[in-house]
């Protein structure tokens, strides 16, 4: 049996071998060039192993210089005690730089949309970008290209970060489509950018007195929950150019004035004082949709009331029926806006306009019932007359005419083809009426003519009262100042 050396050899030994032990009968001569031959052998064996081995050697070599050129430090298995950050090292639950000054945490804002603004809950709905600054040496690591390193929000658990929250705040919420939109940023030399985007909803004071001609002005303020000014100093990073808005943004009833940011100290007295970041926007509200809303609709309705005035006193249905009609339009279009504001306790610019054409359409009505009172008045009076001085004068070919209203002599004795026969006035109806009793001669035919022609005109003008040929020109001289006083106060 032959143990074979290597395995690409171990054919060779057996040979030799084999050979040495059949050779020990021939001769001296014979068995030294089998020696020979066997040593030649031996002697290439090695010098194909050691080929061999040095073209291992070199591809080692290319690949341990390729691996240093594509090196990636996240493949790289590190212990708890030689970790890029050594975040486990260090306590995270306290504050950089703990017992000692101050922090500074520098804030900016990217607006990204202004969503909503509710005047019923007194709020609006913002979309930003909010990002923090500050520096926090127990981050700080070692590089030779000083570039910084960028990690989600699995990292954020682990560390500081400021707790930064919005007063005043309703709802809020972090983005979380695709995932957590949270970015944490450090540079070696400790430097940390924390950056968020945010959805919050806020309180806003609102002031609606001059409504809908009126301007707001809302606030988003920040602030630290729990570290007072000795602890975290908030400030702008860049004064006021560290708020950004977009162009695009836009609402449907108002129109975006401007941005601005502030900043003061807010005092609690459990806690202290605590710096409080301000975002103020001024808002100006579009008047053209309540123009066709409101406006328009309850200056037409006032203007529908008038025309009662040019309709026949007599016309009870036509004229009580367009009365109730403005009336309960107004009621509505007051409804209507109302209900879509907050409940507040003093009257609104738009209260003052309705409620005023209100008045208008409510007096028209009232003007009717006042002549339709007066018209009952004088026609009782008329009847009791007709009673006290009936028409046979003992006359035989003699007419009465009863004429309605205050007439002088002149008016009275220019009914050509009438002898007067007697006037009868009663001293407390002497303003209301005069009776005539006129007699009419059966030779003054065209006489006779012209006085009804006379006697037609004069009968119209009786049934235009004169509360309505007053209110013809009052109501609408009034209602026209009205609205130069209204538009020159609140414009």
């Amino acid at each position: 049996m032959c143990a074979p050396v290597d395995i690409a050899t171990a054919g060779i030994y057996c040979r030799a071998d084999h050979l040495l032990a059949t050779t020990q009968t021939m001769p001296y001569s014979l068995k030294l060039a089998v020696l020979i031959f066997c040593l030649i052998l031996l002697t290439a064996s090695k010098k194909h192993r050691r080929r061999r081995w040095a073209g291992q050697m070199e591809m080692q070599k290319q690949s341990s210089h390729m691996y240093k050129k594509n090196h990636d430090i996240t493949k790289v298995r590190r212990s708890k005690n030689n970790q890029l950050l050594r975040v486990d090292e260090h306590d995270f639950t306290m504050r950089p730089a703990f017992g000692g000054p101050a922090i500074p945490v520098g804030v900016d804002v990217q607006v990204e949309s202004l969503d909503s603004i509710s005047e019923v809950d007194m709020d609006f709905t913002m979309t930003l970008y909010l990002r923090h600054y500050w520096k926090d040496e127990r981050l700080s690591f070692p590089s030779t290209t000083n570039k910084s390193m960028t990690f989600d929000s699995r990292l954020v658990k682990k560390i500081w970060v400021p707790d930064v929250f919005f007063v005043h705040s309703k709802r809020s919420f972090i983005h979380d489509t695709t995932t957590d939109n949270i970015m944490l940023r450090v540079y070696p030399d400790g430097h940390v950018l924390y950056s968020m985007r945010i959805t919050v909803t806020a309180m806003c004071n609102m002031d609606f007195s001059r409504f809908p001609l009126d301007t707001q002005t809302c606030s988003l303020e920040l602030e630290s929950y729990a570290y007072t000014d000795e602890d975290l100093m908030l400030y702008w990073k860049n004064g006021n150019e560290s708020l950004k808005t977009d162009e695009k943004i836009s609402l449907s009833q108002f129109l975006i004035q401007k941005f601005h940011t502030t900043s003061r100290l807010s005092f609690y007295s459990s806690t202290g004082y605590y710096n409080r970041l301000y975002i103020s926007f001024t808002l100006r509200r579009h008047i053209f949709f309540f123009l066709l809303q409101t406006y328009f609709p309850a200056t037409l309705m006032v203007m529908l009331s008038w025309v009662s005035f040019w309709i026949d006193r007599r016309a009870v249905p036509a004229r009580v029926s367009l009365g109730i009609t403005t009336v309960l339009t107004m009621s509505t279009i007051i409804t209507g806006v109302n209900a879509s504001m907050p409940r507040v306790s003093y009257i609104k610019a738009v209260d003052i306009y309705l409620w005023v054409s209100f008045v208008f359409v409510f007096l028209s009505v009232l003007e009717y019932a006042a002549v339709n009172y007066l018209t009952t008045v004088q026609e009782r009076k008329e009847r009791k007359l007709r009673e006290k001085f009936p028409c046979t004068c003992g006359l035989s070919h003699t007419k009465t005419m009863m004429l309605d209203g205050m007439y002088g002599d002149p008016e009275t004795n220019s009914l050509a083809g009438y002898t007067k026969s007697h006037i009868v006035t009663e001293d407390v109806e002497k303003q209301d009426k005069m009776v005539v009793h006129m007699a009419m001669s059966p030779s003054s035919n065209a006489g006779r003519k012209k006085g009804l022609k006379g006697h037609v005109g004069l009968r119209i003008m009786q049934n235009t009262h004169a509360i309505d040929t007053y209110s013809r020109m009052i109501f609408p001289a009034s209602f026209i100042f009205f609205n130069l006083i209204y538009w020159s106060v609140f414009c």
